[in-house]
């Protein structure tokens, strides 16, 4: 009688083995079909100081076969890396510019590395132009993997009012510690789990600066003529909104629809 209780216990052990391993690989394919299982990435700092306010989501993938960790912030979800796809979501490609003349004289999308150095992809993503999120410059595309959006001014208020408003929420959205800014970073806390690193900008002029100082993240709202981002800095908490010429280039952060 034992014996067979033992078989019977070890044929249900394994029937349940399987049916767990089945749905682990069908977790895969889900009905978005950006959406899937997270493996850490060890080039990203995810700790924080204190209890979280987010909480991490499935991971996502680009047209380019990029991964990104997502965490969700109240109703929305974000990215938690910067973009680095060099297409639009339909498969159409965003030129690469790298000469700083014919970066300022474009009135279409583009994109570049920080210093057109391919080894800052990894860490900071790329640098896009606003006419890339604009969709009246871009012909109706998105930059965003399907299901996902450039945020607005209005998606960013939502974001800073739930972590306690722009004058405090800047510290909560940094990725902590000095891998990525410079030493005096210490207004960052991290609590929101975005993470966001000072990926520097690229003027309208075509200059580089400011890697490890500052850093953005284009806003799909323009106004006066000139695209909406948001201002990181190393020495401050807050979180600011800026207006800058069309022309330069910033990071891109997308948000689940």
């Amino acid at each position: 009688m034992n014996n067979m209780k033992k078989l019977i216990f070890a044929f249900a052990l394994t029937s349940v083995l399987f049916s767990c391993k089945k749905e682990t690989t069908n977790s895969n394919k889900t009905n978005n079909s950006n959406s899937i299982t997270c493996v850490d990435n060890p080039n990203i700092n995810f700790t924080s100081i204190g209890t979280p306010v987010g909480k991490f989501s499935d991971c996502i993938k680009d047209i380019d076969g990029n991964v990104y960790k997502t965490v969700t912030i109240g109703t929305q979800t974000w990215m938690a890396e910067n973009l680095k796809t060099s297409k639009y979501n339909d498969g159409s490609s965003i030129p690469n510019v790298k000469d700083s003349l014919e970066w300022s004289k474009l009135t279409t999308g583009a994109w570049c590395y920080y210093n057109n150095d391919v080894a800052n992809n990894a860490k900071y993503g790329k640098l896009y132009n606003w006419y890339s999120v604009s969709k009246i410059s871009n012909g109706s595309k998105n930059v965003c993997p399907s299901g996902w959006h450039v945020p607005s001014e209005n998606d960013l208020t939502v974001l800073t009012d739930y972590l306690g408003g722009e004058s405090i929420a800047g510290g909560k959205m940094k990725e902590i510690g000095t891998s990525s800014w410079i030493e005096s970073n210490n207004t960052a806390n991290n609590l929101s789990l975005f993470s966001f690193i000072p990926c520097g900008a690229r003027e309208a002029n075509g200059k580089f600066n400011h890697l490890s100082y500052f850093g953005g993240f284009y806003m799909s709202t323009e106004s006066d003529g000139e695209g909406l981002h948001s201002v990181f800095s190393y020495k401050e908490v807050w979180i600011g909104i800026d207006e800058d010429p069309k022309k330069g280039g910033l990071s891109i952060r997308c948000l689940k629809d």
